[in-house]
Formats: C-alpha cells, sequence, structure tokens
C-alpha cells in the first residue's frame, strides 16, 4: 500500500512532465513538422494568451474556487484597450485602461464571492456573461482595427530573437512563484484552499485573501487581452471566447488539485504547452476544428478524473 502510494505522490508531482513527453514522442511520430523550430515557436506564441490567463486562475483553483469568466475579461479588456487606442492614440492609456477594466472585474468578482459569501461557480458564470454582452454593445459586433505599430509590437515583436508575449509569460510565472511560494499571501493561499475555516481560525483574514485572488485573476485575464488585441492587429467581439476551458485545463494538467490548497503554479506552464501542443497536432493532421473542440473536452474530464484519483490515493496513506 505504502508502494501505490508513493508511486501515486510522485505521478502527481510529476504528471506535467509526463504527460508532456509522451504527447510530444506522440506529435514527433504522427506528423513529421511537428520538431520544426519554425513549429515549435508557433506553438509557443499561441499558448501564451492562454498561459497567462491560467496563472491567474492557478492562484483561484488553489483557493478552491473558479473564474469562468477569464475569457470574457479577456475580451472586454482587449476591446478597449483597442477603443481607447482608436480614439487618443496614446498606447499607455490603452494599456492602462485594459489593465483596469481587468482589476475593476476581478474586485466585483471577489465581492460578490468573498464578501456575499456566493458560489464563485454562479458567480463567475454570470459575469461571463454580462461581460461578453458588454463587449457584444460596445463593438456592435464589429472589429475595432489597431494600426499602432508600437502596440501591435507587444504581440508581434521578438527581443534577442525571443517573442515579447513569450517573455511576458515567462516574467509573469517567476513573479507568481515568488508570491505563491515565497510571501505571507501565498501561504494565507494554500492555507485557505486546504481548510477556510481553520485558515479563519488561525488569524488568516480569509475574505481579503480570497478577494485578492480574484483580483489577480483579473489583472492576468486584462494583460492576455491587450497581448491577444495586439497580435491580432485588431479587437474581434469573440476574443478570448472558450479560453477560460483551455486555463482550467492547463491548471488541472499542471498539477493543482481542482479542490484547492495543493499544487504550483510553474507547473501549470506545462499545462497550457499540453493543451497547445494537442491543438498543434490535430491542426497538423488536418483534423476538423470542431472535433478538435471535442478532444479538448475529452482531456478536461480526465485531467479531472486523475486529480481525483490520485487525491484519494493520497488520502488513504
Amino acid at each position: 500500500m505504502k508502494h501505490k502510494t508513493g508511486v501515486a505522490r510522485k505521478l502527481s508531482t510529476y504528471r506535467s512532465v509526463i504527460l508532456f513527453v509522451i504527447i510530444c514522442i506522440a506529435g514527433t511520430a504522427l506528423s513529421s513538422d511537428f520538431l520544426s523550430l519554425s513549429n515549435f515557436f508557433n506553438v509557443i506564441k499561441q499558448v501564451a494568451v492562454a498561459g497567462i490567463v491560467a496563472g491567474g486562475m492557478t492562484v483561484v483553483i488553489l483557493t478552491g474556487g473558479i473564474d469562468l469568466s477569464v475569457g470574457s475579461i479577456v475580451g472586454l479588456s482587449g476591446v478597449l484597450s483597442a477603443g481607447v487606442l482608436a480614439s487618443t492614440g496614446s498606447v499607455v492609456l490603452a494599456i492602462l485602461t485594459g489593465l483596469a477594466t481587468g482589476l475593476i472585474c476581478g474586485m466585483v468578482n471577489g465581492a460578490f464571492i468573498s464578501l456575499l459569501k456566493l458560489p464563485p461557480f454562479i458567480i463567475t458564470l454570470g459575469t461571463m456573461t454580462m461581460l461578453r454582452g458588454i463587449i457584444l454593445v460596445y463593438t456592435k459586433g464589429s472589429p475595432i482595427p489597431v494600426k499602432s505599430d508600437v502596440f501591435k509590437a507587444i504581440g508581434k515583436d521578438s527581443i534577442a530573437g525571443i517573442p515579447i508575449p513569450i517573455i511576458l509569460l515567462i516574467v509573469l510565472y517567476v513573479v507568481l512563484h515568488i508570491v505563491i511560494k515565497h510571501t505571507t499571501f501565498g501561504r494565507k493561499v494554500y492555507a485557505f484552499g486546504g481548510n477556510r475555516d481553520a485558515a479563519w481560525l488561525a488569524g488568516i483574514n480569509v475574505v481579503r485573501t480570497e478577494w485578492k485572488a480574484y483580483i489577480l485573476s483579473g489583472l492576468c485575464a486584462a494583460l492576455a487581452g491587450i497581448v491577444l488585441v495586439a497580435r491580432l492587429g485588431s479587437a474581434q467581439a469573440t476574443c478570448g471566447e472558450g479560453i477560460e476551458m483551455d486555463a482550467i485545463a492547463a491548471v488541472v494538467l499542471g498539477g493543482t488539485s481542482m479542490s484547492g490548497g495543493s499544487g504550483f503554479v510553474l507547473p501549470t506552464v506545462i499545462g497550457a504547452l499540453i493543451m497547445g501542443i494537442i491543438d498543434n497536432i490535430l491542426v497538423l493532421l488536418n483534423v476538423n476544428a470542431l472535433a478538435i473542440k471535442i478532444v479538448k473536452g475529452i482531456v478536461i474530464i480526465l485531467a479531472v478524473v486523475l486529480d481525483r484519483k490520485l487525491k484519494k490515493v493520497s488520502e488513504k496513506a
């Protein structure tokens, strides 16, 4: 029994790396184009946006919550940034508008969830729908073009050969890792996610901790929205649709427990890469786009099932 438990713990800790290696081997076997350098950079750039969103989602899930509104926050932050840029021509003001949008959305989500103690799933589902409606009203269903080369550089240019979205992704995860593993807030997040009542009895301000987690999620989604619009060169009304599923899958594949209190930030990047590679392999194989959604849905379900199984084995130790 101890041997099985030890194996389960190792699988839980390194499952993202194991899955990553297996999928890369499968991709190499299925397509000769998979290992090309251009394809590698293409995958990284594709997952950068979802990876940024997943960073904030990891913190929320560590508290035992969920944020279904991140896709809509990505879209709203992106279109408002593009709208302000088109109106004022100021790149700085456009970026600040996008980040402020994510901050406000995160504060609203956190207020309903932490102060009023309402279910995160229901609240963020409601804000997801509401924000998507605001996007459609604001854009009137038409794209907002981005004409500033400086703004577009955020999503398209490189520094020392490394695309800027990848640099932003790396910097974000380093910062999040430090915050979660080496600050008082991070310790509070783990304590809160492990047992809210015990955290409260230990003197932790559980309301403030949970609220900050959703604010952080909103800011990450806003940053992702700015990067996405800059990369596309326009703000579409559909920006960010469905990205919440990729983010959740990346978090779970990275080893963070959906029940909270267990997991790490850095492996979430590997989870995001896994989702991106699955997408890439299916595209290289000319699989229908609708079928890709089916496969990704199956991956999410299997990831949650695996998380639950490994947790049960660990609890029996």
